[in-house]
């Protein structure tokens, strides 16, 4: 059943009549009936009384005509939702974030895009990057933004900006007046550090390695705003973005010598996958910050794109 077949026979339900309904649909009487005939067959219940001077809908008819009104109106709103979503006047974006980013880059950029696109609502996750690749296979989420070292071959990665890694620790540390730590000076260090099944975590392990360190891990946990408050409130220090540190008082990054290698934030995406006009106004976004950036540093809400 095509869509002609509703408006034919909402138009002679209107009308209660066959030649008025076609003169307003500018079809002729006998197409007209016959399209309404064709509809009766395929339902297999008379839809109209034909047996009087006007055309009466039958009880299968009211009934039919009800949902016919209503979907037609669905319809219509569809279109205008089409329309609505090509203008960005409204839409959704469902968006995974690294706990790194959680911590200094996410409200920034959500008041860049809601500020431009009040509309458009924005569903944020905060996960590791592993489950993020998983739920961007599934469909289950728009765009991530996390490392540009990717797993999975369905996820694609493009780079935002360089951020780097530095020691952490209170203004009143002994180190928090000192420009560069040595490995040795950071082999003695009590840390309070991301649990390993963060990314940063891992990153931060590779370092330790490479420079064959066995750090003094005092404690593990999976919550930035947990380590911030007790890097802040004791002598321990921790491994962060140096970004964390500009935006959290009290903090002071420390150099580590040798540094630690910068990697490179990434927007993950599903390979080939269709993405909305919302999803791309949020990508687009995030690109223009980051190549005007090129590195991590406290985003100016005045950005003009």
């Amino acid at each position: 059943m095509l869509l002609r077949h509703i408006r034919y026979l909402l138009a002679v339900a209107d009308h209660q009549n066959f030649t008025r309904a076609a003169e307003a649909l500018h079809v002729s009487q006998p197409t007209l009936s016959q399209q309404i005939r064709q509809m009766e067959d395929a339902l297999g219940a008379q839809l109209f009384d034909r047996s009087g001077r006007t055309v009466r809908l039958t009880d299968a008819g009211e009934i039919y005509v009800r949902f016919a009104r209503r979907a037609l109106q669905d319809l219509d709103a569809g279109k205008r939702a089409i329309h609505d979503v090509k203008d960005l006047a409204r839409g959704s974006v469902r968006l995974a974030i690294t706990p790194t980013f959680t911590a200094y880059l996410v409200g920034a950029l959500v008041e860049l895009f809601n500020t431009r696109y009040p509309g458009i609502s924005l569903c944020i996750k905060e996960m590791p990057q592993d489950q993020m690749e998983a739920a961007l296979a599934e469909d289950e989420l728009d765009i991530g933004i996390a490392f540009s070292e990717v797993r999975s071959p369905e996820i694609e990665s493009q780079p935002l900006f360089v951020e780097t890694l530095s020691m952490m620790v209170s203004s009143q540390h002994q180190y928090g007046v000192t420009d560069a730590l040595s490995i040795t000076q950071l082999e003695e260090q009590p840390l309070v550090l991301l649990s390993g099944d963060f990314a940063t975590r891992r990153y931060i392990d590779e370092y330790f390695y490479e420079h064959k360190i066995v750090p003094r891990v005092a404690v593990e946990a999976n919550s930035i705003t947990a380590i911030v408050e007790i890097v802040r409130r004791s002598h321990l220090a921790t491994i962060l973005p140096d970004a964390i540190s500009q935006e959290q008082a009290g903090l002071i990054s420390v150099q580590l010598t040798p540094t630690l290698r910068c990697r490179t934030a990434a927007l993950l995406v599903r390979r080939d996958a269709y993405r909305s006009a919302a999803s791309e106004a949020f990508m687009n976004i995030a690109k223009s910050w980051g190549q005007k950036s090129g590195s991590v540093r406290p985003l100016d809400s005045s950005l003009k794109m």
